[in-house]
């Protein structure tokens, strides 16, 4: 399995991973949707860490209920609309690009990890062995295409006419220049499409789902790099919302309970990069993002 330093090319504000302040004016104590339990929006709620986690927070007087979405695209708008209080499943140029898109004003309360992304196959154990005209499948929402098609560019697989940023799309590829088709699906379906396709890039999550070992990809990126804070996941809530007592005590409780950090390490095939970033520069990189978004249009 290859690793690449891609976020190098990438335009972004540097990774500053120390430990995160929740103090601040507070709202007061959350109470959630249904006045009792704080509901928070997953994919993934049957992990083995969020038994853990709902424990640590009960133990501090809160009680959780996680609302598990099968498709990232309905998370979001969920939390919009009041009908959860919180959510973790996404990073931040995700965020930004659902604000953008929906003219919400959904905020990061704090950091979880960040997650390399990675190309599977079923018919090929090295990326030079795919063939050329082969077909290459990729999660069809921005942010997390424009990260697969600059991990497809660095294995040499395709060119990007804009070089490769956190904005490119299946619109950027250079298909005369390239080695590969490119399909776009919806994030959920691309381990599916493995039978049907010569690779697949594959969210850390999905894979877990579809049996896949992190250790059988054939390409990596390294989220390790200090250029890849777009690419870290967070608690997002309701802006009006962020200073909550209690929202905030969640995060803490993510971040400092052992056993829901070995629980999402282990979840990740060993290869999450445990995060506690200032909200502040969670914050700055959101507004960046979603500034040159605003500029592109």
């Amino acid at each position: 399995m290859k690793k690449k330093n891609i976020f190098a090319a990438l335009a972004v504000i540097p990774l500053v991973a120390l430990l995160a302040g929740c103090a601040g004016a507070s709202d007061g104590a959350a109470t959630g949707t249904d006045g009792d339990a704080i509901k928070i929006g997953v994919v993934g709620a049957s992990d083995p860490y969020w038994a853990f986690y709902t424990e640590a927070a009960a133990a501090e007087g809160i009680e959780i209920e996680l609302v598990d979405f099968a498709q990232y695209p309905q998370v979001n708008p969920a939390l919009a609309a009041g009908e959860v209080d919180l959510n973790q499943f996404q990073h931040i140029a995700y965020l930004a690009e659902y604000n953008e898109a929906s003219s919400d004003n959904l905020v990061p309360i704090g950091a979880t990890a960040i997650y390399p992304i990675a190309l599977y196959s079923s018919e090929y154990s090295d990326v030079d062995d795919i063939a050329r005209g082969d077909t290459v499948a990729v999660p069809d929402d921005d942010s997390n295409q424009a990260r697969a098609l600059v991990l497809l560019q660095s294995e040499g697989l395709i060119e990007l006419t804009d070089g490769g940023t956190i904005y490119s799309s299946i619109d950027d590829i250079d298909e005369a220049a390239s080695k590969v088709k490119v399909t776009a699906l919806e994030a959920s379906l691309t381990a599916s499409s493995l039978p049907d396709v010569a690779a697949a890039i594959i969210n850390n999550d999905f894979a877990e789902k579809a049996g896949l070992k992190f250790e059988d990809a054939i390409a990596t990126d390294d989220a390790t790099d200090p250029n890849a804070l777009p690419y870290a996941n967070i608690f997002a809530a309701r802006d009006e919302d962020k200073n909550n007592e209690t929202l905030l005590k969640l995060v803490e409780i993510y971040q400092s309970t052992q056993a829901v950090q070995d629980g999402v390490f282990a979840v990740s095939g060993d290869t999450a990069v445990m995060l506690t970033t200032p909200v502040a520069d969670l914050v700055e990189s959101l507004a960046g993002i979603q500034a040159e978004i605003k500029a592109a249009k």
